[in-house]
């Protein structure tokens, strides 16, 4: 892309606010908004990056709005074009109109990421910094903003074009030695470029760590509250909440159907799904909730299984699906009253948190647990990196490649050698976006909303 591309025009800003923001870029942009933007002088005489008052008329001279207007020339602007930001007041009627006179001037209607892409491809950002602009638009909770920040400010990107840099000019001396093959140059030592490559491997299984982190803080966890009926799920799901979400009764069986929110828990964005007492039951409508729940269990990452410790706890047991045991929390409710059984020789050897979803006993002991179990580790720390799928599997066709050419290297096949960093180095490439095909990067910036 360079200077020459069309304006594009979009809304950046969502429905029912104060003021409403339309973003345009490209080389005819103050060509465009001149028509539509007026004040007393034209917004390219203004001192740059400063906001200024005008009118904005239609294409018949009628006036439409009082707005600012902001013109930033490339190559320093968010897109690296020339960019100008009007600012009206929020309404759908104004916004629509303002952009349908932009559309007539001469500007196109924005596509998906379209301006992101424009940064990209003009070299503003690299693509998991494109990426992370996506990610701090949808991340669930703080944990995954402030990873989505830290990839935009560049430190995943950083890292790893450090190593492709690396692999860059050990492939080519690599191609030189396969030039002048007979000629004793100072060629870098085995040593040397074993180090090399090996400082990259570390670098890339280190990042594959943080795999987990981002698909958890992207995607978030579905939790499914499961349980015989009175148990007290409907009352855990509102101590979780913090509001009464659920109706709760003494009436077993009231949760016939699903109930599903969102939340977050110490830090972990949460798809909670409250479910249907289990039990065996004639009532049509009752085992179809029955049915829903048993899906639920087979779709969560994590189930809280609870239990009623005021009754008797054998006959609240029921089959879990196969494969579904270690997603299992159990969760032994009403601690604030006399159990019916013992509850440890019930448990024996497996785990379990006592809880009152009444009361809110237990509950941080619970939040323990929970998280515990989702980072699969005690006391975690927010990662400084959440790779996704796209860039752990660039990375697992790296580290393959890799110890590859470590391989063939003891054995001095240099064209081996150079054919395995060749493949590793394409697949970094891709991972930054430096050799990445059109259409991933289509189905990339097609995700964003438009406007942004």
């Amino acid at each position: 892309m360079n200077k020459y591309e069309p304006c594009i025009a979009a809304i950046a800003t969502g429905a029912g606010g104060a003021i409403s923001i339309i973003r345009l870029s490209g080389s005819n942009v103050l060509s465009v908004v001149n028509q539509v933007w007026k004040s007393k002088d034209l917004i390219e005489n203004y001192p740059n990056r400063s906001m200024q008052l005008g009118h904005l008329y239609d294409r018949n001279e009628n006036p439409l709005d009082h707005a600012l207007a902001v013109f930033m020339p490339g190559p320093h602007s968010y897109t690296g074009e020339d960019l100008v930001e009007i600012h009206t007041h929020g309404g759908a009627m104004i916004t629509k109109t303002v952009l349908r006179e932009l559309l007539h001037a001469g500007a196109n209607h924005a596509e998906a990421g379209e301006f992101t892409k424009r940064a990209f491809i003009n070299g503003k950002i690299d693509l998991t910094q494109a990426e992370a602009v996506s990610d701090l638009i949808q991340a669930q909770s703080e944990m995954a903003l402030h990873a989505a920040s830290k990839q935009l400010d560049g430190q995943l990107g950083k890292r790893v074009a450090e190593s492709y840099e690396q692999l860059n000019e050990i492939l080519g001396e690599i191609e030189v030695r396969m030039d002048f093959v007979d000629e004793e140059l100072d060629w870098t030592s085995h040593q040397k470029l074993n180090r090399y490559i090996t400082a990259a491997i570390e670098n890339f299984t280190d990042l594959l760590q943080y795999q987990h982190e981002g698909e958890i803080l992207r995607n978030g966890v579905k939790l499914a509250i499961i349980g015989a009926p009175n148990a007290g799920k409907s009352s855990l799901l509102n101590l979780i909440l913090g509001h009464e979400r659920a109706i709760v009764t003494d009436i077993a069986g009231t949760t016939r159907d699903t109930l599903e929110e969102q939340t977050t828990l110490r830090g972990i964005p949460i798809h909670l799904v409250d479910t249907a007492g289990i039990r065996e039951s004639n009532d049509v409508v009752e085992q179809q909730g029955v049915n829903r729940s048993y899906q639920m269990m087979e779709q969560a990452q994590l189930i809280l299984y609870l239990f009623d410790q005021t009754q008797n706890l054998d006959v609240q047991s029921f089959d879990i699906p196969q494969g579904k045991e270690e997603n299992i929390l159990y969760v032994v409710n009403k601690s604030d009253m006399p159990s019916k059984s013992s509850i440890e020789n019930f448990f024996k050897d497996k785990t379990f948190v006592s809880i009152s979803a009444k009361n809110g006993d237990g509950f941080n002991e619970l939040l323990d647990a929970i998280e515990k179990q989702v980072w699969q580790e005690e006391n975690h720390i927010e990662p400084e990196i959440a790779i996704n799928a796209r860039h752990a599997d660039h990375l697992m066709t790296a580290l393959t490649e890799l110890h590859q050419a470590m391989d063939v290297l003891e054995m001095e096949d240099y064209e081996l050698v150079a054919i395995n960093l060749r493949v590793a180095i394409d697949a970094i490439g891709n991972l930054l976006g430096k050799t990445v095909q059109a259409d991933v990067l289509d189905y990339i910036f097609g995700k964003f909303c438009i406007g942004k």
